[in-house]
């Protein structure tokens, strides 16, 4: 999938707490000619970083909810146009395909293929009205022990199928939890949550700033200028 912008790289800047998602997600999203940064110094995203130059900012899961709005409100006065996005999972490669759904929608035309998550029969759905570019990706959480989450890959699928309605199994080892999938026809780009993350995760997200509940973590401030 080729999502290198033909003009200026979209700005991406990247929110979170694990210094390893943080680091990849970084990693992917530059090597697919996005200029992106990523920090998990909540306080001083404002200073650090000209919110005004932004396209997409992303938040990572473990972002307590009044950063997350605070962040919001002040990014918007300075930058109306700034898209925001939520990330699924702390797994570099969701955070990565979820930066490139959002653009993708931007570009995409009245005419273009459909992409569809059957949850009952774990399966993807696509009608394409013309021979596409196609890759399924499942994606899951293998640990989810503070303060670094750890996942695994498989590829699903990679292939040119031709135009009509075409069904894509999911395997058998892609979990009922913590799960997700990618999929890319040409430059269309979509996010699907296999399995949701369970409580016992979701309740570790700190209820505000002063909430320590997490072990300390590395500093990861990321400049642009470093790739």
């Amino acid at each position: 999938m080729n999502t290198t912008p033909t003009n200026e790289p979209d700005r991406i800047l990247v929110v979170g707490r694990s210094p390893s998602v943080l680091v990849a997600t970084v990693d992917i999203l530059r090597a697919k000619g996005y200029t992106a940064d990523a920090t998990n110094q909540f306080d001083r995203v404002l200073d650090d970083y000209d919110v005004t130059d932004l396209d997409v900012l992303v938040f990572g899961g473990m972002v307590p909810a009044d950063t997350k709005q605070y962040l919001r409100e002040e990014v918007s006065k300075r930058n109306p146009q700034v898209s925001f996005v939520q990330g699924l999972a702390g797994i570099a490669g969701v955070i990565a395909a979820q930066v490139e759904a959002a653009n993708s929608d931007e570009r995409r035309g009245p005419d273009g293929a459909e992409i569809a998550y059957d949850v009952v029969r774990r399966c993807v759905q696509l009608a394409l009205k013309e021979p596409a570019r196609v890759s399924v990706e499942a994606l899951w959480v293998t640990s989810f022990m503070p303060p670094e989450p750890e996942s695994t890959s498989t590829r699903v699928f990679e292939g040119n199928p031709e135009a009509g309605f075409h069904v894509i199994p999911l395997p058998e080892r892609v979990p009922l939890e913590a799960s997700f999938i990618t999929v890319a026809v040409d430059d269309l780009v979509r996010v699907f949550t296999v399995g949701a993350m369970p409580n016992a995760v979701t309740r570790m997200v700190p209820t505000s700033a002063n909430d320590k509940r997490l072990p300390e973590v590395g500093k990861v401030t990321t400049s642009s200028n470093d790739h």
